[in-house]
């Protein structure tokens, strides 16, 4: 039982990472998230998700207490109770506090709680963070690099995005899935998929490549995942899905005229409300023809390999 979590304030903050070279994609996932984005590594938001459903976010601290200086902070710590759970304190590193004090802050609030401490493994985890002016401290949670096991697949493809590409492609197409039907209709070896499985989100698959379904399957079981997977043209999709990820096939085996990724296209608009085309080529004029209006894109690169992610409504 935790007591006085009354007085939790509607705020979140996350800290974001990643190269300089996924600034674009991140900031198209910041948007998709959360309506926002952040020029710096830090963002704050109402909206309240897992830090470890997107590839880019570190941590998240759900506010409970703030304070224009760390003694006010102090001040609104005293006395919070925590009982039936040990804690822990962190200090989340904004600026140039050295090592020592971190820990000494770390201490200080820390002594304020009433409950029990236990630093090696605690049952919930506090945070303190000096962020845009003022202290915070709040409940903390660490994101998982979950795509990261996920390169770890029985079957690769050497131009298939990557699995941090991909997680975040599924955060822009579906950020909040609750309730949403999705659909990979050219889904390849499965990397899409995964990641959206992982995240609980209700996607099928499809290909028109029946060689490689075998091992779009045993990549999906070998993460201990469910999904259905499809061999089927996604010009002959006839259910209705409210969206599409489509990574447009375009290596040696796939050539397609502009006129095949039309047909594609135009199926996509008649069977889904949303879709995300992941394209190495420029492709808003068929996108226009299609149908579909452009919402948003970026930029995503692996290698030598340079995509746009385009949002389409």
């Amino acid at each position: 039982m935790i007591l006085k979590d009354e007085n939790k304030l509607d705020t979140n903050i996350y800290t974001y990472t990643g190269y300089e070279d996924e600034r674009s994609l991140r900031a198209l996932e910041m948007r998709s998230l959360f309506g926002v984005e952040s020029e710096t590594n830090v963002l704050e938001s109402p909206i309240k998700i897992d830090p470890s459903r997107s590839p880019f976010i570190k941590e998240r601290i759900a506010v409970i207490f703030e304070g224009e200086s760390l003694q006010e902070l102090l001040e609104k710590v005293g006395g919070f109770e925590v009982t039936g759970e040990t804690f822990r304190v962190v200090f989340v590193k904004n600026g140039e506090e050295s090592f020592e004090e971190r820990r000494a802050m770390e201490r200080e609030v820390g002594l304020q709680i009433k409950g029990v401490a236990d630093i090696r493994n605690p049952q919930r985890l506090f945070a303190i963070m000096h962020v845009n002016g003022r202290w915070v401290f709040g409940d903390y949670v660490k994101a998982e690099s979950i795509w990261f096991r996920h390169q770890q697949k029985p079957h690769q493809y050497s131009t298939a995005l990557s699995t941090r590409v991909a997680r975040a492609v599924v955060n822009i197409a579906i950020p909040d899935p609750s309730g949403v039907k999705a659909i990979d209709p050219c889904c390849g070896i499965g990397t899409v998929l995964v990641e959206a499985l992982s995240m609980g989100i209700d996607i099928v698959g499809g290909d028109n490549n029946p060689q490689i379904l075998a091992g779009t399957r045993e990549n999906i079981a070998h993460f201990g995942l469910k999904g259905e997977v499809k061999f089927k043209d996604m010009r002959e999709i006839t259910k209705h899905y409210d969206v599409a990820i489509i990574d447009l096939p375009y290596n040696l085996c796939s050539v397609i005229s502009p006129e095949g990724q039309l047909e594609m296209l135009q199926s996509a608009r008649r069977f889904a409300d949303r879709v995300v085309v992941v394209t190495v080529e420029p492709i808003d004029e068929i996108l226009n023809r299609a149908g579909f209006v452009i919402v948003d894109r970026a930029v995503a690169k692996k290698g030598a390999f340079t995509r746009e992610v385009i949002v389409c409504g």
